[in-house]
């Protein structure tokens, strides 16, 4: 390495540590929880992040999303692997970092999502975590400052048409350390699609718009991919938790109701609205 790649690279690694620290003021909506999450997560599953960095919130910006990282759970492919005594049980990409195995507990104080591929066979199913495992290592490239200094403004003064484009800046190789790029390439490899092509049928009329239809079809490489991409996909489906372990809303406690003195279901057979955030699961 020259002393030019030198300076630049710790001027780079200066660049990740500020856009990595978290902003202040964030509060998840419906933190994890992490427990329930591991019961119905299968490996191949993309577990979206609503994260608090403050390259987060140029990401969000960039693609009008509330997701700003994706990771993939693997399962118990690394076990015994593990670290603070917890499996590591998802592979993500993270700027500065790399590509790293994290406990599914290191985001149970965000906001999440579960997508998970339809119909994805067992064998694809492998070929997609072994992907992502002998990924474990690559490592960002920080002597690439562009790729750094895009995000260094929380809403960057740029276009719509141009703010996908804009995630994908600069050289192929730190870019292709990005979370949602290199799941992308996974699921590439097995031929699983995340954003449907559009074809022209003759006598029909072209629902989208000329720049939609550009859009998409330009993203056919995996550098241009965002955490949002699996969430809007027609080809992942959302995976809630909470239902998916079975929810009865008639066994929530309701504040309001828990505190009158005298009430029953026989008495009250049709109980007052709750206001505001009076709701408290039991």
């Amino acid at each position: 390495m020259t002393f030019a790649d030198r300076v630049m690279d710790r001027f780079g690694r200066w660049l990740a540590e500020i856009l990595e620290a978290e902003t202040s003021g964030y509060e998840p909506f419906t933190p994890s929880d992490t427990i329930t999450m591991r019961r119905v997560l299968q490996p191949g599953d993309i577990v979206l992040v609503e994260g608090n960095q403050k390259v987060s919130v140029a990401i969000k910006y960039l693609t009008q999303s509330t997701w700003s990282h994706a990771a993939l759970y693997i399962g118990d492919a690394l076990s015994p692997q593990s670290k603070d005594g917890e499996h590591l049980t998802l592979i993500e990409s993270n700027l500065g970092e790399g590509c790293v195995a994290v406990p599914l507990s290191k985001y149970r104080t965000y906001n999440t999502r579960i997508c998970r591929p339809v119909g994805l066979t067992v064998a694809d199913r492998k070929k997609v975590v072994e992907f992502m495992i002998n990924s474990i290592g690559t490592k960002y490239d920080t002597r690439h400052i562009l790729d750094l200094a895009r995000y260094l403004l929380p809403t960057p003064p740029v276009p719509v048409r141009w703010r996908r484009r804009m995630i994908a800046l600069g050289s192929s190789d730190p870019t292709r350390a990005i979370c949602s790029s290199l799941i992308a390439q996974a699921y590439q490899i097995v031929r699983y699609p995340i954003l449907p092509i559009i074809k022209a049928i003759d006598h029909h009329e072209r629902v989208a718009s000329p720049f939609s239809r550009r859009e998409i079809l330009h993203i056919r490489h995996h550098s241009l991919y965002t955490p949002r991409d699996f969430d809007l996909s027609p080809y992942f489906t959302v995976i809630k938790p909470t239902l998916e372990s079975g929810f009865n809303y008639k066994s929530l406690n309701w504040s309001d109701l828990a505190h009158d003195e005298g009430w029953s279901e026989e008495t009250n057979p049709s109980p007052k609205q709750p206001k505001g955030d009076k709701a408290l699961t039991g």
